[in-house]
């Protein structure tokens, strides 16, 4: 019995942990609802529905701003990395004995192309409990089990967001259970499709248009492709259970990222590619020099790589020299020249007294200054 509550105790306690550190983005998704809602519900008089609607994809506009030097960062990681490729095959070919050695290899190239691995899972990380946030608050709208300060005030509006439709759709209800089939799940089923649709495109514009030809073979490649087919039928099964103002955020979205990565790879795509193709007929049209624009791109590159190796060197110097500076004041400190420290001498007179005794009065010589005793 002990053992069957010791793992029921630490689930509890670690829902308890996840509850309380979700509770400052309840707060902010909640708030962020309740000032859209006040916009386009109450400042432009439009339906609830619609409202609550347009409340959700201006929370999507707000958050997806915020995060595009994230999403910039994953693009070119992305980029760098397809780039990257034929180094890693060599360094494939030439240390796929030693799996130690490889991955250090790699890190090392890693390191001097500037590339980090990880930029690429930023975004979604960030994004996730965003998400989360959105689904708990909409969940706890429709469930009774209200979540988000600006919410818990405001009964009027949780009561508004329960009974907000879209097209006969209620946005605080999920596509499951399928009975009764209603305009709720057609709603649904259509933002899924929508969904997937823009999440596929995503992917394969980044494929055909941003990827050269010698990317598009091995291991990676074919990671993509599994990628390319196998994301939106996961994203298609769980967004059934999810609440339909949710699957509003999500399509929002994907639509964000969709446009924004197009825009981003016709204006910097990555060489060797269809994109860069019809970027060089672009900038000759405008009488530019496609060469001279790459050139100064890669310079401004090299000198932000420089400049944060330099900034991370200066720091290291420092710690060494602060450290240095240390050991060398306690080494001085250990072989400095010991005090002298001088005894005071005392100075006694002997006295006879009337009755024959001898008296001894030991007196302390007086203090002189330095140059009272060079006078003498």
């Amino acid at each position: 019995m002990i053992e069957l509550l010791l793992p029921l105790g630490i689930w509890d306690s670690i829902y308890g942990a996840l509850s309380t550190m979700m509770q400052p983005l309840y707060w902010a998704v909640s708030g962020l609802l309740v000032l859209f809602h006040w916009l386009w519900g109450v400042w432009l008089a439009l339906p609830q529905g619609v409202a609550w609607t347009l409340a959700i994809i201006s929370l999507t506009v707000v958050v997806r701003t915020a995060m595009i030097p994230l999403f910039v960062k994953q693009i070119n990681s992305a980029r760098n990395m397809q780039l990257m490729q034929p180094k890693i095959q060599e360094l494939q070919k030439k240390y796929g004995h030693d799996r130690e050695r490889l991955g250090q290899e790699s890190m090392k190239l890693y390191r001097e192309e500037g590339v980090n691995p990880m930029a690429s899972c930023f975004p979604l990380l960030i994004q996730m409990p965003i998400f989360l946030a959105l689904f708990r608050v909409l969940q706890g709208a429709s469930d009774g089990q209200v979540r988000g300060t600006w919410l818990k005030e405001r009964p009027d509006l949780v009561e508004s967001l329960q009974q907000a439709k879209l097209f006969g759709a209620e946005l605080a209800s999920k596509i499951f259970p399928l009975t009764p089939f209603g305009p709720t799940q057609v709603l649904g089923i259509i933002l899924v499709i929508l969904m997937v649709a823009a999440l596929f495109v995503t992917q394969l514009q980044l494929m055909r248009k941003n990827m050269p030809p010698e990317s598009l073979t091995g291991p990676m490649a074919q990671q993509q492709k599994m990628m390319l087919y196998l994301f939106p039928v996961i994203y298609a099964a769980s967004a059934v259970v999810i609440p339909i103002g949710v699957l509003v955020y999500w399509l929002a979205s994907n639509v964000w990222t969709m446009a924004q990565q197009g825009i981003l790879i016709r204006n910097n795509p990555a060489p060797n590619t269809p994109a860069y193709i019809d970027w060089e007929e672009r900038m000759r049209a405008k009488g530019l020099d496609p060469d001279e624009i790459m050139r100064k791109r890669r310079e401004k590159a090299r000198r932000s790589r420089e400049t944060k190796g330099t900034t991370r060197t200066v720091r290291g110097q420092e710690t060494v020299s602060s450290s240095t500076e240390t050991a060398e004041g306690a080494a001085n400190a250990a072989t400095a020249p010991a005090k002298v420290q001088r005894q005071q001498v005392t100075r006694s007179t002997v006295r006879v007294t009337s009755d024959g005794k001898k008296v001894v009065t030991r007196q302390q010589p007086k203090q002189q200054t330095r140059s009272q005793r060079k006078k003498k």
